[in-house]
């Protein structure tokens, strides 16, 4: 016997049973092929491309075979195991990742570790020990530079490339002119260390610290 049944007379239960199944498939992305939320089609999906890379890291070579997009950040924690550098914000916003590259500090969750091929690179384990410490390292301990000590590394190893960038010449547009003005001025550092935050506030210790270093009188 035929079913003359009208298309567009659905039973309550079947009618519910339809909108489940729309209602899931709109909200849920990619319930309506079996993929996981995100995840790209299999003909777009390309394996990770590695690169060779050598680091001159605290004075030692070290040779790594990265993925291309790995953060210098990335390379000294999780690869080498130099958990002395932090990862703070991971934006190049509060300097806890800074190192020393080539003479130069560096916020290093900004750049890829293979821009920096043969690159002399010193963490905060390169500066001192704590057998024998680096005199700026020393002075953040005697004026108590530090409270929870997550943003320290990065402050010491951007005050230490402050005093070789005034040493070197190298102006900040508060001093423009070396000779003009004196460079070790409380504003001159201020400036210079801006871009490294400590949320704990040690900002009074921390001048205290390089100025001691710098020999300034506090």
């Amino acid at each position: 016997m035929e079913d003359f049944r009208d298309p567009l007379k659905l039973s309550r239960r079947e009618l519910l049973k339809a909108s489940a199944v729309s209602v899931t498939a709109a909200a849920v992305p990619g319930a309506a092929t079996g993929r996981p939320a995100g995840a790209p089609s299999p003909a777009t999906t390309r394996p990770p491309i590695s690169h060779k890379v050598s680091l001159i890291v605290n004075g030692q070579r070290r040779d790594l075979d990265l993925d291309t997009r790995t953060t210098l950040l990335d390379a000294l924690r999780e690869h080498l195991h130099l958990t002395g550098t932090k990862k703070g914000c991971d934006h190049g916003q509060c300097g806890a990742c800074t190192v020393i590259v080539d003479g130069r500090r560096l916020n290093s969750c900004l750049t890829l570790a293979v821009m920096h091929h043969e690159a002399k690179i010193t963490t905060i384990e390169g500066l001192g020990t704590p057998e024998r410490m680096h005199p700026m390292q020393v002075a953040f301990v005697k004026h108590d530079g530090y409270q929870c000590g997550y943003c320290t590394p990065g402050q010491i190893c951007s005050a230490v490339a402050v005093l070789d960038e005034i040493q070197a010449g190298i102006p900040s547009h508060v001093s423009a002119d070396l000779n003009a003005r004196p460079a070790l001025s409380a504003e001159e550092i201020r400036e210079r260390m801006s871009g490294n935050i400590c949320r704990c506030g040690a900002y009074a210790n921390i001048l205290d610290a390089i100025g001691d270093v710098a020999g300034r009188k506090a």
